[in-house]
């Protein structure tokens, strides 16, 4: 009986620590140097002449990668978007029409 309890709640923590690891949410800095906070899916710029404003929108897809979209302060077009997470390393695509796509590395601040 106490084995399994062990090795039941092994397996919820090594799990619970899986799905943390997985999350884009927190503060990184964009190709740019401005900061960027992710919470909940929401990408809002922080720092630099576009703060405060929402920049973009990704949910989980699996295996560390997100989809959703992303959106240029600059000229405020929205793009389809994707992301990849590596260790401290966000990968942020951004693509119109499925073929012309741009692609910016962000780091964990």
């Amino acid at each position: 009986m106490i084995r399994r309890f062990s090795l039941a709640a092994a397996a919820f923590v090594m799990a619970a620590g899986a799905a943390h690891a997985g999350s884009i949410d927190g503060a990184w800095i964009t190709a740019s140097g401005e900061t960027a906070v992710i919470s909940g899916g929401t990408i809002t710029l922080k720092t630099g002449k576009f703060a405060g404003k929402t920049i973009g929108t990704m949910k989980a897809a699996g295996d560390g990668k997100y989809a959703g979209t992303i959106t240029d302060p600059q000229d405020d077009r929205t793009y389809s978007g994707s992301a990849k997470l590596s260790g401290a390393t966000l990968e942020l695509t951004g693509c119109a029409m499925s073929v012309f796509c741009k692609t910016q590395t962000w780091n964990k601040k």
